[in-house]
């Protein structure tokens, strides 16, 4: 037993020296791990060390796609160096979702930490968030809430069921077990809220703190219970806090309260770091570095035009622009509805590849087949225009892809949901046109004869009859102009579900 106990000793000895290696090694150092690499849920993490030890903060932005606030704000905290202390940071944690700009995909990820193993991206990312959650002394994750939170009935957007402008907590205390002293999480949400405030001129966008009493029978916040934040409370014993400033703030505004709040939240655990400085310039592609047929990459810039072959297979690799992370590209018409970058694809038909940040669009290569040329031909051509080419249109409807050329028709039901996403090929950058569903109005407060991207009903009554042909409701017509003249059109032919002849 002696023996024994010795072994015990020295091993633990060992462990320990170990360990004290280890740290030295982290220690002011930046680590950057992809997990999911090459699938449409690649998850960044960014771990950053200080050089003194110290309390670990855990930020996560983007579980919800349509907050930008939120991923905007922990994209800063990415490059940070510490001089004490820790941070993981997660920008995006369901990029499919910001690619998209919605809530969710398949599921909210933000539902999903409690007895959820539905098998989708959703589950898999959250369970790399769980043991993130687990190995951290805080957790924070950033949101943009609708309305603004009041502790009082004030009107439709001020109450208390809202959630803008409020630090949100499952409970004031968080209960530690055996020797170790409760956590006061208002306290420690009330110091935070004070700094923030003291940037804020507008009392009437003051943060406030927000208990959701999570485990209280009269909670009016039970869907709570399978939110990442409750699953840091209960599951984890750290405090954590959703950080939710208001939808309808502006975006830079929006980004600097998150960032407010990370630097409070971040001296409250005495973790000294390097203020980030925000500047939100307008993201902007340079070039795309593409192979064809696995040959050597060729550089194709902004606008530019690609010559290739018909049934050429063509994969991109990467992207240069003006920001590192949150990059994407879609090669419209094919691929996978999230993102294309690295995929060999088969094309037979002249299309664009739109490079986005998040889901912002910053520029567009075209892919133009060349039916003059000779399988044989291996040179590979890059111009800054091509007069000969067409229109194209790519829409959606009812959640499937449709490509359509200029001036032809569309058949679609009474009832149909559809979208003009955009125009796929052309002679100019996509966004100097002007589509216009006629008919339809998509921005009631600035109607500027722009649709792209808008649901557009085609329910019985959802349309303005007067702009159809003929007057019936029946057909009508979507008028791309550039510069004033029209440059091209196509018809939207709307059968009732009896298939009524137009």
């Amino acid at each position: 037993m002696k023996n024994n106990s010795n072994k015990g000793k020295m091993t633990a000895i060992f462990c320990g020296f170990l360990l004290l290696i280890c740290s030295q090694v982290l220690a002011g150092q930046k680590i950057h791990t992809v997990y999911f690499e090459g699938e449409e849920n690649e998850l960044h993490v960014y771990r950053i060390n200080g050089t003194k030890p110290g309390k670990t903060l855990l930020i996560v932005g983007g579980i919800q796609g349509d907050e930008p606030g939120g991923f905007l704000a922990a994209d800063f905290y990415a490059d940070f160096l510490l001089e004490k202390g820790n941070l993981i940071v997660v920008p995006r944690a369901n990029f499919p979702s910001i690619l998209k700009m919605e809530r969710k995909i398949n599921q909210d990820m933000n539902r999903k930490f409690l007895d959820d193993d539905i098998p989708n991206y959703e589950t898999k990312v959250v369970t790399v968030l769980k043991k993130l959650i687990c190995e951290s002394d805080c957790f924070l994750n950033l949101h943009e809430g609708s309305g603004i939170y009041s502790t009082e009935f004030e009107d439709e957007m001020k109450n208390q069921e809202r959630f803008g402008q409020s630090i949100i907590a499952d409970n004031t205390v968080l209960e530690k077990t055996g020797s170790e002293e409760n956590i006061n999480l208002e306290q420690m949400a009330q110091i935070v809220i004070a700094k923030i405030n003291r940037h804020i001129k507008n009392k009437e966008h003051y943060f406030h703190f927000n208990n959701h009493r999570t485990n209280d029978p009269d909670s009016i916040h039970k869907e709570q219970l399978k939110s990442a934040t409750y699953y840091a409370y209960q599951s984890c014993k750290i405090p954590a806090f959703g950080i939710e400033s208001a939808k309808s703030l502006p975006l830079e505004q929006k980004v600097r309260q998150h960032i407010y709040a990370i630097n409070g939240f971040m001296e409250v655990f005495d973790i000294i770091p390097q203020t980030p400085r925000v500047d939100l310039k307008e993201p902007e592609m340079q070039y795309m570095i593409i192979s064809v047929n696995d040959s050597i990459p060729v550089v194709v810039g902004k606008m530019q035009h690609l010559k290739i072959n018909k049934g050429d297979t063509v994969k991109v690799l990467d992207i240069l622009a003006n920001y590192e992370r949150g990059l994407s590209v879609d090669v419209i018409g094919l691929g996978n509805q999230f993102n294309d970058m690295k995929k060999k694809l088969v094309i037979n038909e002249s299309t664009r590849i739109e490079a986005k940040k998040d889901f912002y669009k910053c520029g567009s290569v075209f892919l133009d087949i060349d039916s003059k040329a000779s399988k044989a031909v291996s040179l590979l051509a890059v111009s800054e225009s091509n007069d000969t080419q067409e229109i194209r249109y790519k829409l959606i409807i009812n959640g499937k892809t449709k490509i359509i050329d200029n001036y032809s028709h569309l058949s679609i039901r009474r009832g149909d949901k559809l979208i003009i996403e955009d125009i796929l090929t052309g002679k100019v950058d996509p966004s100097k046109y002007i589509v216009n569903f006629k008919g339809f109005i998509g921005n009631l407060h600035n109607n500027n004869g722009e649709d792209r991207g808008y649901v557009i009903d085609t329910s019985e009554g959802s349309l303005l009859t007067r702009y159809s042909l003929k007057k019936k409701g029946r057909q009508y017509y979507v008028l791309t102009t550039l510069n004033g003249k029209e440059v091209g059109k196509i018809f939207v032919d709307i059968q009732s579900q009896a298939n009524e002849e137009i």
